[in-house]
């Protein structure tokens, strides 16, 4: 195990709480103007001033609730766009398998963490070598839920013009925080570097023939390639740390001979006649 990863081994359930909560909140600040569209942009469509508020407190995705908006507008029925919305959310199924083994509790217990799985806070909670700091990653969830329904109410209720936000620019800030994360988890380790810039020539590649949504799934599949690859350090540290409980527990064995031996003379002098 590498000092880093022994850095975060150490570190106080409250204390990873407090830095995810930390770390949440330049989302949560994005997550609120986008909610803030959201709310406008459903409130034009005919939805009224409660439906927004409900959907964004249900479903807390974003990419969802603006693909199930553009179905809705479009004229599809609400079969076709609820669809359209489950295919993008499709995404946490792989997320939340990377995530559960760092889950805790019964089924029930590991369903209600597993609702805290969300982009920012899953790719912010990654330590690295398939494992997640499940506090930092409630603590991300729990600054940017609310704040996500706060921004829909308030879109719900102002009614600002839809395209506001992006007359003002500040359409760039979500993408701009996850790209971010990006940066960091590439510069964590080297295995990322491959699957990074595979996944941004493919979506370059396909973002001339596709819309947006598909592109950017299609470039996801790049991801499949650090399965295939693990790196040679994790396999060391995992190597090394079987040694040594192996060589801990052959060095026990000798120191407890002693008291053993003396064990077995006391119950024979005291069977002996």
């Amino acid at each position: 195990m590498d000092s880093s990863r022994q850095a975060e081994a150490v570190v106080s359930p409250r204390a990873s709480f407090l830095s995810g909560l930390r770390t949440g909140s330049g989302l949560a600040a994005a997550s609120f103007l986008l909610a803030v569209s959201f709310g406008a942009i459903s409130t034009s469509h005919g939805w009224g001033h409660l439906a927004p508020v409900i959907c964004s407190m249900a479903v807390f995705s974003g990419s969802a609730q603006f693909a199930l908006l553009a179905a809705l507008g479009s004229g599809g029925g609400p079969a076709g766009a609820v669809l359209s919305a489950a295919l993008i959310n499709s995404r946490f199924i792989p997320m939340g398998i990377a995530v559960a083994g760092d889950l805790r509790g019964g089924r029930f217990r590991r369903a209600l963490e597993g609702q805290a799985v969300v982009d920012g806070s899953w790719a912010a909670a990654h330590l690295g070598g398939g494992r997640f700091d499940r506090y930092l990653l409630f603590g991300a969830t729990a600054i940017q839920w609310p704040a996500w329904v706060a921004g829909t109410a308030l879109g719900v209720v102002v009614s600002p013009d839809p395209d506001l936000l992006h007359r003002l620019g500040l359409d760039v800030l979500t993408p701009a925080l996850f790209l971010a994360l990006l940066f960091d988890e590439v510069r964590r380790e080297r295995i990322n570097h491959l699957p990074a810039l595979l996944g941004a020539v493919i979506a370059a590649g396909l973002i001339v023939f596709l819309p947006a949504g598909p592109a950017l799934v299609g470039a996801a599949l790049a991801a499949l390639v650090a399965l295939f690859r693990t790196p040679a350090r994790h396999r060391q540290a995992d190597e090394t740390d079987e040694t040594t409980a192996a060589d801990t527990t052959e060095a026990a064995e000798p120191a407890d001979m002693p008291e053993r031996a003396l064990r077995s003379a006391r119950s024979d002098e005291e069977v002996a006649p």
